[in-house]
């Protein structure tokens, strides 16, 4: 059976191979990813198992960057680098600031 990541041999229309700039916080998961593999904290075929894993509704709605970050999400939960708590703490606590920055 093929998993929602798998097009070979399957029609899916044309890639767009133009250039663009990327956005800060792609940059920012792009170097992540880097510093986490450098370290040995996740490897490319846990990441890609994780993208992977991701379910066809969430594979096909993310971006590529998106993804990314799902999968380190994912897999630094599943290390226990970090809890789902922890996790829900600090995303708390940043929206609220961000809020606190708004006029």
């Amino acid at each position: 059976m093929r998993g929602i990541h798998d097009l070979g041999g399957l029609p899916d229309g044309p890639i767009d191979r133009s250039e663009h700039d990327y956005a800060l916080w792609e940059k920012r998961i792009d170097a992540m990813m880097v510093l986490l593999g450098a370290k040995g904290v996740l490897r490319v075929d846990e990441r890609r198992r994780a993208i992977e894993g991701l379910g066809a509704e969430a594979y096909g709605r993310l971006s590529y960057y998106e993804k990314w970050l799902a999968s380190a999400t994912t897999l630094l939960i599943e290390k226990g680098v970090f809890t789902v708590d922890e996790l829900g703490r600090k995303m708390a606590e940043i929206e609220a600031r961000a809020a606190e920055e708004q006029p």
